[in-house]
């Protein structure tokens, strides 16, 4: 009797945890599932019930110049700030994973900052920094495409330290001073034993970096010039005007794009490893 009621008592705490997992998930994925649900509305005007379903409102996003070249701008923002953010984030990760020095808990906190300061904090700090760099030399700095690669590498390094640092804490030191007492030097050890141990860190710092890159809107606020204004503020300005699908349908491309390019990451390097 004691036997079956431990099992039903099992059960129910096992029924009573998945169904909170489910009720937890459900209502993360609820907003996701809606934006893709109204980005196939017929009618212009959001309501519901729908008066029908269309394709339209994908169509619709190429007939505005503004959003293609806001998407190409974050491409590239996104994709200088990741090649940047690794060539400076990885060397970081291995000094603080590999050596012991007096400043290196406080450097470790200040290079995961900008994980934990509210975005419009940040987007003030880089903004008052731009203004007085640009008093200081004397040239153009605020509103440039470089400055604001520059405000975007700095969300994308923590990223990389992160995971980097993730991954060196499963390398084995001992295969790297064996391939030293072997006669390879410092930089065919890191090529041929070390790189290839921490790459599912690199892929997954660049992956994430360059998607909170792509996304950002806070910092970009303060940091944008004329004509180089990225995707999630070409949205917000649409909305300030307009409610229609076809912002609904810019994010489902946005949702698309960065799902795919997971999965096919995860393909090769597996996330799960270091995530």
């Amino acid at each position: 009797m004691a036997t079956a009621l431990a099992v039903v008592r099992r059960r129910a705490r096992r029924w009573a945890l998945n169904g909170a997992a489910a009720v937890a998930l459900g209502y993360i994925l609820m907003p996701l599932i809606f934006v893709i649900w109204l980005a196939f509305f017929r009618q212009e005007i959001p309501s519901f019930p729908p008066e029908g379903y269309s394709l339209k409102w994908f169509a619709a996003i190429l007939d505005q110049r503004k959003f293609v070249d806001g998407f190409r701008n974050s491409i590239q923002v996104g994709v200088l700030a990741t090649l940047i953010g690794l060539a400076l984030g990885v060397p970081a990760a291995l000094c603080l994973s590999r050596f012991q020095f007096k400043l290196r808990t406080p450097l470790a906190n200040l290079l995961l900052m900008p994980l934990i300061v509210p975005g419009v904090v940040l987007g003030t700090a880089m903004y008052v920094f731009h203004v007085e760099l640009e008093n200081g030399l004397d040239m153009d700095v605020l509103g440039t495409f470089y400055a604001l690669v520059a405000g975007h590498i700095v969300i994308v390094i923590p990223w990389v330290v992160r995971l980097v640092t993730a991954s060196l804490a499963g390398v084995d030191r001992a295969t790297e001073e064996a391939a030293q007492n072997l006669g390879a030097n410092s930089w065919v050890t890191f090529w041929r034993i070390t790189l290839p141990t921490i790459r599912p860190g690199i892929v997954a710092g660049a992956l994430f970096g360059f998607v909170t890159s792509f996304g950002n809107l806070e910092m970009s606020l303060f940091l944008v010039g004329p004509g180089r204004t990225t995707l999630p503020i070409v949205i917000l300005q649409y909305l300030e005007w307009k409610i229609d699908p076809t912002i609904a349908a810019v994010s489902v491309v946005q949702i698309l794009l960065i799902g795919i390019s997971m999965l096919i990451t995860d393909r090769y390097v597996k996330l799960s490893r270091v995530v």
